[in-house]
């Protein structure tokens, strides 16, 4: 019988640039010509806002939430190092990354061997520069574990929950950033380097409508067609939380140290439409943190791709993930945090279950 941990955490790529850019998100959405002057005007934010922005707009700012970040990322790393794990199962989405417009799979398990990931080329791409000031084609081998993948993959189709797989990830691409920066920031001292637990991803269509309309990024309010051209939805969240279920059960019945880890930052600004994408919906994600640490599971099971969509919570659907293994493990909430933000896109959330 399997040994379960469960991991939340966030892979939030401006944590891997300096502080003197962690805002540039939010700078550029003030650039948008879509976006009434008025509400750009940080005089009119909500006080939380304009105090992060202050006047270096984030800078002093940045250097708090990263160690806020980097306190929750050490508790994470060390739980996931005592309870050695023989593998880790990651939940992350695929942000118009390995499918695209040729397929766009509800859920697949990355069946990959050993990978060399350039880690921050996401960041080369938005010309930015790393705080670990390490040079262009940085690398570190991401240890797969293909036959445990393929085991987990029949689990799931045995017991009626449909999942793609992959052998091979897309060339001429950066390593989906979800699980390339699950290493990362697992070993952030490190920029990556020493971790050397085998990872087997699984890519969840948590971006839905959104995956190919807006290019799983960010749409500028003059380029997005609002109801006319979207993609078809993602997995629900029920959905989502019943496959975090059925790997459970997988875990459950083999003879491995598993740590199950959903890795994203919580609602994002730049999928917040009602609030000009200056912000997150603080509101909902403390409404879904609160549940999650009640053990309110119900809550979470209540909660529809609309409610998602709406409020920008896309990313979420990875901890729905999680939570439906904890529910059906019967594990429970050691330790969580929740960090909030205004001006750094995202909420964060960490969390620790035994």
């Amino acid at each position: 019988m399997g040994d379960v941990i469960g991991i939340g955490l966030t892979h939030y790529p401006m944590l891997a640039t300096t502080d003197e850019r962690m805002a540039d998100l939010l700078r550029h959405t003030l650039t948008d010509t879509g976006i009434p002057e008025a509400e750009k005007d940080p005089a009119v934010w909500p006080e939380h806002g304009r105090l992060e922005w202050g006047d270096d707009q984030g800078v002093a700012s940045a250097a708090v939430h990263r160690a806020a970040l980097v306190r929750g990322l050490e508790r994470t790393r060390q739980a996931v190092l005592d309870f050695q794990p023989d593998v880790l199962v990651v939940w992350g989405d695929d942000q118009y990354e390995n499918f695209r417009e040729e397929v766009i799979p509800s859920f697949c398990v990355l069946a990959y061997g050993d990978v060399e990931v350039e880690p921050l080329a996401i960041l080369k791409k938005i010309d930015l520069p790393n705080v670990w000031g390490h040079p262009d084609g940085y690398a570190f081998t991401m240890r797969g574990a293909p036959d445990v993948a393929k085991t987990l993959v029949r689990s799931l189709l045995e017991s009626g929950l449909d999942a793609a797989y992959s052998y091979e990830k897309r060339e001429g691409i950066h390593f989906p950033h979800a699980f390339a920066n699950t290493q990362l920031f697992l070993d952030y001292d490190n920029a990556g380097q020493d971790f050397t637990i085998p990872i087997v991803p699984i890519a969840v269509n948590c971006y839905g409508e959104h995956v190919i309309s807006r290019r799983g990024g960010m749409a500028r309010f003059d380029e997005i067609d609002f109801g006319k051209h979207v993609d078809p939805p993602g997995p629900s969240p029920e959905r989502c939380f019943q496959l975090g279920q059925a790997v459970a059960t997988w875990a459950r019945a083999t003879d491995l140290r598993v740590a199950l880890v959903a890795s994203s930052s919580w609602s994002h600004a730049f999928l917040n439409d009602k609030e000009w994408h200056l912000r997150p919906d603080t509101a909902a994600d403390r409404a879904l943190y609160d549940a999650m640490v009640e053990g309110r599971y119900d809550t979470w099971r209540a909660v529809t791709t609309r409610d998602v969509i709406d409020a920008g919570q896309h990313e979420v659907l990875n901890w729905h993930c999680l939570l439906g293994a904890m529910s059906e493990l019967g594990l429970s909430l050691e330790w969580s945090d929740f960090v909030e933000t205004s001006i750094f896109n995202s909420n964060k959330a960490f969390a620790v279950f035994r």
